[in-house]
């Protein structure tokens, strides 16, 4: 996953996902949004950076609590600064992550029933 995934429609749109059909484009830019969270490994990376203190988190302590190797932690976090859903701040050799709550906002409104 090179390109920032699906974060044009999903930022645009707040009308919740049953209140109109969505054009093709929308719906393959929903469907990749949901593919990068469909990992339970990345789900965990987004709570844990949600709920560390100052809601922020470095890569280094990120790869005992998950269980994974630091190259596999950051092959996922990667992914999820690429889809939109973290930041990245490179602070001397480590990397500190952020979780993007409006990405996240604005993909829970899409569902909303």
């Amino acid at each position: 996953m090179g390109a920032r995934v699906g974060t044009t429609a999903v930022r645009e749109c707040c009308a919740p996902l049953t209140s109109s059909v969505l054009d093709e484009a929308a719906a393959v830019e929903l469907a990749e949004s949901l593919k990068v969270l469909a990992d339970p490994a990345r789900l965990r990376l987004l709570s844990m950076i949600a709920a560390a203190e100052g809601g922020e988190a470095c890569a280094c302590d990120l790869t005992e609590p998950l269980g994974r190797s630091q190259p596999t932690v950051s092959h996922h976090l990667s992914v999820l600064v690429d889809a939109g859903f973290l930041t990245r701040e490179k602070r001397g050799r480590w990397a500190w992550f952020r979780v993007e709550r409006e990405r996240l906002q604005a993909l829970g409104s899409l569902l909303d029933v």
